[in-house]
């Protein structure tokens, strides 16, 4: 099966809604309400972490794509909550909107974005969606009876992907139903009209090009006609008529041209993007023709790209080279600076990695991927001890991050400190929403030998907290 049998589950079906734009009001969500909403989410997002082979777990890529979502939801009047952006490595072009505000972007997406601001209002567009809450919108028009079988269904379809034999069997009769509930699941135009509406507002306000969105749908219908069997898996679930696209239009161009120009990251995200599929060596080929011919927008990015592909081909001496040019050059981007460190570390030159990442992440102390860098390399150093500290520090500053603790359960082992280990890999678990699992590991550090007594006593106080909390959703769940 595939994630999109998955996400048409997640769409909408058609409401008729006010000329203007509705009232979000209190009965809209009386029943399946936001926090109903963040905990379905989370639960997906469980899933697909563990066990979509699709999902692009690049610290790097999902950075960039949080900092732009984070500016557009800064200039939304309706987020109310927190959002989290994420990628799939997929050619086909899609993006969807899940509930509580989780937002998953193809990479054949990415790539087929000529700009920034296109990219922006493919995100914007979600992001409405998710302001309105249309799918609580939807859901609440169905009988109670029918909401659990929606969400459930919904999960186990993505969850019955990582199995084989009779779960396979079960996942296609799973698929079946659903294809008999998609009409009544997808988003329907008048919500896509909407969530158009809005997007345009926050790529103004977040100072975007708003004929980004006309354009990229206008080359997204144009795409289509050429595959009419095999349209897009975006228009799919996203209808989009011409209709649209002149609404679109004529939002957009009353208003004063505004020329922007792309970042450098998302110059270098879709290079890392391209230099990180199919085989290395036809990589290298591919950047290496587009310098030779001067074909290319940012000398920068192909430089970029080129460097990781000869990184991936263990080309380590030709990847230096190009680094080097980009000194050159004056490029300055968190991603040439990790690029740069993991070849150091990559022919076990740590002294020279740390000699990049110390001052790089003094430099971009918000860039998680040169963190994460940076306590990898301490271990593979054989330095815990100042691993350690960067992983406090860092913990001080961003507490809610699994990638993080995990780093700090595996610094506490390498220390031999069984008892904070296990606490450290609970909260890992908490973070994900798997608090069975959290408890395992607060019950083993439990019977640590090595803590103190202080210690002891705050995973005791840990434990009966996380019970607490398990029990409660257990009983939620029943009363659903």
């Amino acid at each position: 099966m595939r994630i999109r049998s998955f996400l048409i589950l997640l769409m909408l079906t058609p409401a008729v809604l006010a000329e203007g734009l509705p009232d979000l009001g209190e009965v809209s969500q009386r029943d399946f309400s936001p926090v109903m909403e963040r905990r379905v989410g989370e639960s997906i997002m469980l899933d697909i972490r563990l066990h979509e082979p699709t999902y692009l777990d690049d610290p790097e890529i999902r950075g960039y794509l949080n900092r732009l979502g984070s500016r557009l939801v800064a200039q939304s009047l309706e987020a109310r909550q927190d959002f989290e952006f994420f990628a799939l490595r997929d050619p086909t072009l899609n993006a969807f909107a899940m509930p509580g505000g989780y937002i998953g972007v193809h990479s054949g997406l990415i790539l087929s974005a000529q700009s920034e601001s296109e990219l922006a209002s493919v995100l914007a567009h979600e992001i409405s969606h998710v302001t309105q809450h249309h799918l609580a919108r939807q859901l609440n028009t169905q009988s109670q009876a029918q909401l659990p079988m929606l969400l459930s269904l919904a999960v186990a379809l993505l969850a019955s992907r990582a199995h084989a034999g009779g779960d396979f069997a079960q996942g296609a009769l799973m698929a079946g139903q659903a294809a008999g509930i998609q009409h009544q699941l997808n988003y329907s135009r008048d919500f896509e009209r909407e969530a158009d509406r809005l997007g345009i507002q926050l790529l103004d306000r977040a100072g975007y090009d708003i004929r980004g969105m006309p354009s990229f749908f206008e080359r997204l219908q144009r795409f289509s006609r050429l595959y009419e069997n095999n349209a897009p898996g975006y228009l799919r679930t996203h209808p989009l008529t011409t209709e649209r696209i002149a609404d679109m239009e004529n939002r957009t161009r009353p208003q004063p041209y505004r020329q922007v120009p792309d970042s450098l990251d998302f110059l270098l995200v879709r290079a890392k993007l391209r230099a990180s599929e199919g085989i290395p060596q036809d990589a290298v080929t591919d950047f290496d023709t587009q310098l030779r011919e001067r074909k290319f927008t940012s000398e920068i990015a192909v430089r970029y790209g080129l460097a990781t592909a000869l990184s991936r081909a263990r080309n380590f001496a030709g990847a230096e080279r190009e680094i080097g040019e980009l000194r050159r050059l004056k490029a300055n981007s968190p991603l040439i600076e990790s690029l740069a460190a993991d070849l150091r570390k990559n022919q076990n030159d740590f002294a020279g990695a740390l000699k990049i990442l110390h001052p790089a992440l003094d430099r971009y102390p918000q860039e998680r991927a040169l963190a994460y860098a940076l306590v990898e390399t301490l271990l593979a150093d054989r330095r815990p001890q100042e691993a350690l500290r960067v992983t406090v520090d860092e913990l001080q500053t961003y507490p809610a991050d699994p990638q993080m603790q995990g780093l700090q359960a595996k610094t506490y082992a390498a220390l031999g400190k069984r008892l904070l280990q296990h606490r450290a890999l609970a909260e890992v678990y908490v973070l994900h929403g798997q608090l069975m699992e959290a408890i395992d590991q607060l019950q083993l550090a439990q019977k640590a030998n090595d803590g103190n007594f202080y210690e002891h006593s705050q995973v005791d106080a840990r434990l009966r907290e996380i019970k607490v909390r398990q029990a409660e959703e257990v009983k939620e769940k029943k009363r659903q």
